[in-house]
Formats: structure tokens, sequence, C-alpha cells
């Protein structure tokens, strides 16, 4: 199973399948910001190499969401990349992963229900997280029997976060399963939202 998207590409710039130098300034940034979220919530300070790192890291993403094969896709804000990183996956729903999902903190049962085409989903909003240093973030869920599919939005500015809102909603509206099957392999039809 893998996701597609019809991601607005006025707002949104997708990292995944840029390889080179197309969309190397907004995967550098992207990472970027989420090391330096990452530093903070673990209450480092912005380390001295973490520009090269952050380089480093821009090369080998690439190749590591292209060897995912469709099960991961991230955006970066068109605007500003370090302003907001997107990132969808798909994972096969196990008996761990739904035990996981079910001992999570009580803030996480704060969910909305989130229609769109792949189904009602939940979706949950933390603008201002319990821990001052972690960053404001949403996530949208869809369990598809099979599979779990997950979109995980992170900010750098949580003043701004708040009027994210509807792009992000439209970005997670774009989001679409596809499948590999042949004539007679599959009694299933999927036909397009009415």
């Amino acid at each position: 199973m893998r996701l597609t998207s019809s991601a607005d590409p006025a707002l949104w710039i997708p990292v995944t399948g840029s390889l080179g130098l197309r969309g190397r300034r907004h995967r550098k940034a992207a990472i970027r910001m989420l090391m330096t979220q990452a530093n903070s919530a673990l209450g480092a300070e912005s380390r001295p190499g973490s520009r090269m790192a952050a380089w480093l890291a821009s090369q080998a993403v690439p190749l590591a969401m292209r060897k995912a094969d469709g099960r991961v896709l991230v955006w970066t804000w068109r605007a500003e990349p370090d302003l907001v990183v997107a990132m969808a996956t798909v994972q096969e729903l196990t008996a761990q992963l739904r035990m996981a999902r079910a001992s999570m903190p009580m803030e996480y049962d704060d969910t909305e229900n989130f229609p769109t085409p792949l189904g009602v989903g939940e979706k949950l909003v933390i603008p201002m997280p319990p821990n001052p240093a972690s960053p404001p973030s949403a996530s949208y869920t869809w369990d598809t029997g099979t599979h779990l599919i997950t979109l995980t939005v992170v900010c750098s500015d949580r003043e701004r976060f708040g009027t994210l809102g509807p792009a992000l909603d439209d970005l997670a509206r774009s989001i679409r399963i596809s499948a590999d099957l042949t004539g007679g392999e599959s009694n299933v039809l999927r036909l397009p939202p009415a």
C-alpha cells in the first residue's frame, strides 16, 4: 500500500522524491527545523555542527524515502520551509501498534472526527504542548482496518500555528491510498467521494 497526494503546490513543497539539487534548500530547512525542535525538547542547546549535520541528513533522506516506496510522504511550507514540516506515513496495523495507540497519554484522547476521502479519521491539534520546549503539532489518523495512515505536522512558531489550520486540513484531505491491484485479484471497488 502506498500513499499519494494532490497537495497544493502553491502552499507545499514535496520533500519526498526531491533528489540532488531539486528541493535541496527546502529539505535542508525542514531537517534543520526538526533537529532544532528535537534539541530544544531534550533541553540541549543548538550544537555548532548542526548546519553540517542538517546538510548531511538532507543528502541521505531522499534516498531513505525512495526506499520507503510511497509509505512516507513529506512536505514543507513553501513560503517558509523552516516553519512547518508535514509527514504522512502508512503502517501495517499490528497488535503491537494497536496496543501502543491505546496506551497513549490522556492528551491524545481529545481528538475530533475528521471526514476525508480516506474515511472518517481523527484529528488532534496540540497548539500549546504541556512541555514549553515542545513545538505545537497536529496529527490526523485513519484506521483502514489493515493499515494506519498518519499525517503529523510540526510547526516551529506557536503564535502562527493557529493560522495554518485550513491549509493543514486541505493537506490531510489530499492524501489518498494507492494499492497495486490487478484485475480479478480483489472484489473491492474504490469510488471517488461524492
